[in-house]
């Protein structure tokens, strides 16, 4: 990846012109904060510890406790796969009824120097895809 610029789109992509898509670091760190949050670990073969492990909670009661380690387990796989391409500012979830909102506020690290915030917010079922 470079700093400025296009990057490769991830998840890997052809663009209309049959070539590999390419994205803004907007769009390129979006992508690799959802890839985080929605893989399992065990799910990648070659890296078996990537991923975020919220699925594992799908039979968890939803409420405070949910909410309270839904909020660790993704600031800890964030800091820990993406922490030298971000820093993770919040993490805030809601739990209500059998749904499960996360947003992500983080700021790139752009050339060593921390970029304006983002943020990124993922709803459904605990667990589930978005």
């Amino acid at each position: 990846m470079t700093r400025g610029g296009r990057h490769l789109a991830f998840p890997l992509r052809l663009d209309g012109r049959g070539r590999m898509a390419l994205v803004d670091l907007d769009a390129y760190l979006r992508g690799l904060v959802e890839s985080v949050l929605f893989t399992r670990p065990g799910e990648r073969v070659n890296r078996p510890d990537f991923g975020s492990g919220v699925s594992a909670l799908v039979f968890a009661p939803s409420g405070d406790e949910l909410a309270g380690a839904t909020k660790a387990l993704v600031h800890g796989s964030l800091q820990h796969w993406l922490g030298d391409l971000l820093r993770v500012e919040d993490v805030t979830v809601e739990a209500a009824e059998s749904t499960l909102a996360v947003t992500v506020t983080y700021a790139p690290l752009v050339g060593g120097t921390v970029a304006s915030r983002r943020t990124l917010t993922v709803t459904g079922p605990p667990g589930g895809a978005p």
